[in-house]
């Protein structure tokens, strides 16, 4: 089980991060999804065999959510 820190520019309200946790929870291997409000610090927690950190944050870029670096 892997667990990651990622900070999503544009997930800092009820709307898109109901949308990050239904797109993300409905994926095979993601086991939790946890997204502070106020600065949209997500934590991850996944199953690397079942899916990859390069993966999911191809789904998250294909769902128009920007991922700060």
């Amino acid at each position: 089980m892997a667990e990651e820190t990622i900070f999503i520019q544009n997930a800092t309200s009820d709307t898109p991060i109901q949308q990050i946790q239904q797109l993300l929870k409905g994926k095979d291997g993601i086991e939790r999804v946890l997204i502070d409000t106020d600065d949209g610090e997500m934590k991850i927690e996944f199953d690397e065999k079942k899916i990859s950190l390069k993966s999911i944050y191809s789904l998250l870029k294909e769902n128009n959510f920007y991922i700060q670096r």
